[in-house]
C-alpha cells in the first residue's frame, strides 16, 4: 500500500501546478500511513501464530518484532506529517464560532498571521520523500539478508539526503545536506565493504547462515581429529573472519545513527536543517537501523563462544564513548537543537549497551528504551516547533541588559525555517504559555530519567540487565553520565520556568491592527481585491484569539500524557516488550 501511494504521489507532483497543494498531499499521506497501520495490526496475529514468515526467498522476513516496529514507524511518521498537514494557528473568534454565524457571516484574515504562507506548506515533494524514507525504513526492519539490508538502508539514506536539502532558499540547509550526503556515502562504503567481506569469507548472504556458522564454528574451533595421519586441527571455519567483517560493517551503521566516535556530523546537521525536517531525521532513521542491528547482533552472537574477540566489542566501545561524549560535550552548548543532538548521542549509549548484552532482559530493555526515546524526542521537537509558532505577537524584550540577546537573535540565520535556535530564546516562556512550558519540562525530565516518568523505567531496565550480565563498570559510567547530562536539561528548564521573561507584546502589531475604541485587532485579507463585493473586507478579532492549532495541542497533550502516565498503566507496554523479546529468543 505504501509503494502504490508513493507512485500516486509521484504522478500527482508531476502534474500539479500549485505548490500550495502540499498541505493536501500531507493529509493524504497521513491517511495512507494510518491505513497501513490498520493493515499491519490485522496481520499481527499471523506473525505471532507462526513466529515469523519468510518473504521473497529469504531476503525479508515478517516477525512480531518487525511488524510491531512497522506499526510504530508508520504511526510516528503520521504524527510528524501533522506539522505540514495542518495550519499552525487558527482564529477562535466567539462572535463567529456559532453555527448560524458560520453559515451566514464571512470571516477573512491575514494569511501571514495565521501561518498559511509558511515555506513548509509550499513544498509538494515533502510527503513523497517522506514516503520513500518510510518504505526504506520498513524494508530495513524486515531485512534478513545482507543484500536486502544494504539496498534498504540506501533507499532510506537517499531520501534523507534529499529531505535535508529540501528547503532550496536555505543556504544552511543546503550546506548541512551536502555534509550529510558526503559522510553518509562514506558510511555506505564501510557497509558495502563489510558486506563483500562477509560473502567472500562465508559464501552466504543470509543472516540465518551466519547464525549457523558462528554457532558451529565456535564449538569446533580447537578440536583435533587425526585420521590417516592427517591432523585436522582448526579445520572448521575460523570465526575471526566473520567478526572482522561484521566489525567493519558496524562502523557504517554507527555512522548512520551518529553514535560516538562517529558522531561529529550530527550536531551540525541537526542545527542547520529546518526544525520540521530535524524532527524526522533524528527519529525515524534511527529506529530502523537499530532494529536491523538487533537482528544482526542476535543472529551472529555465539552462545558457545570459544574465542575472545567478538565484533560486539566495537559496540561496547561505541556505547562507552557515546555515554561520555553525549553528556560532557552537551554541557557547553547554547543552541537548543545541538543540545538535542548530544542528548541523542547519550541515549544511544544506553541503547547500544542493551544491544551488546543480548540477553532476554536486555533485549526487553532495548525495545522499551527505543520506543520511549522516540516518543520523548518526537514530543520535544514538536514542542520546539510549536513554541516558534506561538511567538508571533511577541518581540524580544527591549531591556538594555538584554540588548546582547537581541543582537544575537537578530544575527540568527534561517529564522523563518527554525525560529527557535538559542536556549535564551525560550527564557521566561512559562509566563507566556504555562501548559506548553510544563509539557516541555515533563519531556526533559523524562530524558533525564526522573521517576515516575517513562524515561526512568527505560534506563532502569537497561542498567538492571547490565548489572545482571556483569557489565558493572559500564553501568556505573551510565549512571554517572546520566547525572552529568541532567545539568544541561535542567538548565533549559531553569531558563524556561524561573528566569525573567524574554518577550513582550509587539507594539507595532498592536498599532497596525488594534482599534483603540473597541480594543480589538483588525485581521484583514492579504489580498482584499480578491474578495467578492458581497463579503466584508475585514473583520475584527482580538490578538489573543489567534491561538495554536488543534492538531498541535492535542498531539503534544497525548505524547506528554504517555510519558507521564506510564506509572499508572505500565503493564501493557512492559508485557508487549517482554513478549517480543521472548519471540526473538524462543522461535
Amino acid at each position: 500500500m505504501a509503494i502504490y501511494s508513493m507512485l500516486v504521489l509521484l504522478l500527482s507532483n508531476a502534474v500539479t501546478l500549485r505548490r500550495d497543494k502540499s498541505i493536501l498531499y500531507s493529509r493524504a499521506t497521513i491517511i495512507m500511513f494510518l491505513c497501513s497501520c490498520l493493515l499491519i495490526a490485522k496481520s499481527l496475529s499471523v506473525t505471532f501464530l507462526d513466529r515469523g514468515v519468510g518473504l521473497y526467498g529469504g531476503l525479508f522476513h515478517a516477525t512480531p518484532i518487525t511488524h510491531t516496529f512497522h506499526l510504530f514507524i508508520f504511526f510516528i511518521s503520521a504524527i510528524i506529517l501533522q506539522l505540514t498537514a495542518f495550519y499552525p494557528r487558527k482564529v477562535w473568534a466567539m462572535p463567529y464560532s456559532g453555527l448560524s454565524a458560520l453559515l451566514t457571516k464571512s470571516f477573512t484574515y491575514d494569511t501571514n498571521l495565521i501561518g498559511k504562507m509558511g515555506g513548509q506548506f509550499r513544498i509538494i515533494e515533502y510527503p513523497l520523500i517522506l514516503t520513500f524514507i518510510v518504505i526504506g525504513g520498513t524494508f530495513l526492519v524486515s531485512a534478513s539478508d545482507i543484500v536486502s539490508i544494504f539496498l534498504s538502508i540506501e533507499l532510506q539514506s537517499y531520501g534523507l539526503y534529499l529531505l535535508s536539502t529540501l528547503y532550496r532558499n536555505s543556504e544552511l540547509a543546503t550546506s548541512a545536506g551536502l555534509t550529510y550526503f558526503l559522510l553518509g556515502g562514506l558510511s555506505s562504503c564501510f557497509i558495502l565493504l563489510g558486506t563483500s567481506l562477509l560473502y567472500a569469507n562465508s559464501g552466504t548472504t543470509s543472516l540465518d547462515g551466519y547464525y549457523v556458522l558462528t554457532g558451529l564454528s565456535s564449538i569446533a574451533t580447537g578440536t583435533n581429529y587425526v585420521g590417516d595421519g592427517l591432523s585436522m586441527a582448526n579445520a572448521w571455519y575460523n570465526p575471526l573472519y566473520l567478526n572482522v567483517s561484521l566489525l567493519i560493517m558496524s562502523v557504517g551503521f554507527l555512522f548512520k545513527i551518529s553514535a560516538a566516535p562517529f558522531h561529529f556530523w550530527s550536531p551540525d546537521v541537526y542545527d542547520a536543517i529546518p526544525t520540521i525536517v530535524t524532527t524526522f531525521v533524528a527519529i525515524v532513521a534511527k529506529i530502523s537501523i537499530l532494529i536491523a542491528l538487533l537482528e544482526i547482533t542476535h543472529y551472529t552472537s555465539s552462545f558457545f563462544s570459544a574465542f575472545s574477540f567478538s565484533w560486539t566489542s566495537g559496540l561496547i566501545f561505541s556505547s562507552f564513548s557515546s555515554l561520555i561524549i553525549g553528556s560532557v560535550l552537551g554541557l557547553t552548548q547554547f543552541r537548543i537543537k545541538r543540545i538535542f543532538a548530544y542528548s541523542t548521542i547519550s541515549h544511544l549509549g544506553f541503547i547500544l549497551l542493551a544491544l551488546c548484552i543480548n540477553s532476554l532482559e536486555s533485549i526487553q530493555g532495548f525495545l522499551f528504551y527505543l520506543m520511549v526515546y522516540s516518543i520523548s524526542n518526537l514530543n520535544a521537537f514538536i514542542i520546539l516547533v510549536t513554541i516558534g509558532f506561538s511567538l508571533y505577537p511577541f518581540v524580544n524584550s527591549l531591556d538594555v541588559a538584554q540588548q546582547h540577546l537581541n543582537d544575537a537573535y537578530s544575527a540568527l540565520r534561517d529564522r523563518n525555517n527554525s525560529p527557535i535556535q538559542l536556549v535564551d530564546q525560550i527564557k521566561g516562556y512559562f509566563s507566556l504559555n504555562p501548559v506548553l512550558a510544563l509539557s516541555l519540562g515533563i519531556t526533559l525530565f523524562s530524558f533525564v530519567g526522573i521517576p515516575p516518568l517513562a524515561g526512568f523505567f527505560a534506563k532502569q531496565m537497561v542498567l538492571s540487565a547490565a548489572l545482571d550480565s556483569g557489565y558493572v563498570f559500564l553501568a556505573l559510567i551510565a549512571i554517572l553520565t546520566s547525572v552529568i547530562s541532567a545539568v544541561y536539561y535542567l538548565g533549559v528548564i531553569k531558563q524556561v520556568a524561573f528566569d525573567s521573561k524574554f518577550y513582550e507584546r509587539d507594539l507595532n502589531l498592536q498599532d497596525n491592527y488594534t482599534d483603540t475604541s473597541t480594543g480589538y485587532s483588525t485581521i484583514s485579507a492579504s489580498d482584499p481585491s480578491k474578495i467578492r463585493d458581497n463579503e466584508s473586507r475585514a473583520q475584527t478579532a482580538a490578538v489573543e484569539e489567534i491561538v495554536l492549532s488543534f492538531s498541535l495541542t492535542v498531539t503534544i497533550s497525548i505524547l506528554t500524557l504517555v510519558l507521564l502516565s506510564f506509572i499508572f498503566t505500565p503493564q501493557e507496554s512492559l508485557s508487549m516488550t517482554s513478549i517480543l523479546a521472548l519471540t526473538l529468543f524462543n522461535p
